[in-house]
């Protein structure tokens, strides 16, 4: 259980861009969404969507402008939208609190899974070279998240070599990016993906399958669960 607690955990910092709205209720508890955006280590930002328990927030200003920490773990469900289904990523908090001092990196994430569709590689018109693959994450009670990742350079190459059924560890990155998707001759509408931008990884063997524990992420916080909203994920 601790293990399956350890798995997947994310790390941001950034600041609530719009109102929370609800979302859904549970035994009682009330869970709502807002958008917070981070910025990159470049003067990019990141719009992702967090989902937390209004007991979590009781007293607490999550009004526009707040800048907050936001920890947690990235999950995943099915939706039918428009006629098909979707992966939705969703960050859902666990611990949010008052940002007071930046840190050097405020968007990072831990995946412990396997590799559950062939990774596929390809290269850009510009020659570089990346690699897609979806991670299932195990979860409690018996579920799991299906998280899409993307690799560059070395590391897409290191994906050529992995096959489905594998288990890995990822370190990275929580992205979103706008795309256009055609819907007519006539008609292109724009669109938002989620993805973990990998920036370091490795193959699970016997020998450091236990070393979980020692994972760290993030300058002095501890990080329990959270979920990030994230629609044509894959």
């Amino acid at each position: 259980m601790d293990n399956v607690m350890l798995n997947n955990k994310i790390y941001l910092e950034g600041k609530v861009i719009s109102e929370l709205q609800f979302s859904h209720e549970m035994y009682g508890e009330g869970f709502y969404n807002f958008n917070f955006e981070v910025q990159r280590l470049s003067d990019a930002t990141d719009i992702l969507i967090i989902t937390v328990s209004e007991r979590l927030i009781t007293g607490m200003d999550v009004s526009i402008g707040s800048e907050l920490i936001v920890e947690g773990q990235l999950r995943s469900y099915n939706k039918f939208v428009d006629g098909s289904n979707r992966l939705i990523l969703t960050v859902f908090a666990r611990d949010v609190r008052e940002l007071k001092e930046r840190s050097k990196n405020p968007n990072q994430i831990f995946l412990d899974g396997f590799i559950c569709k062939a990774p596929v590689y390809r290269t850009t018109p510009f020659g570089r070279e990346i690699a897609d693959m979806l991670l299932a994450v195990n979860r409690l009670y018996n579920k799991s998240d299906y998280i899409p990742t993307i690799a560059w350079g070395r590391n897409s190459r290191f994906c050529k070599s992995l096959e489905v059924g594998d288990n890995i560890r990822i370190w990275g990155r929580l992205q979103s990016r706008e795309y256009q998707k055609k819907v007519s001759e006539t008609e292109v509408i724009k669109k938002i993906a989620y993805e973990v931008s990998i920036s370091k990884m490795e193959r699970v063997t016997d020998e450091n399958r236990d070393n979980i524990t020692e994972i760290q992420i993030g300058e002095n916080c501890t990080i329990d669960s959270l979920d990030i909203n994230m629609e044509d994920a894959v």
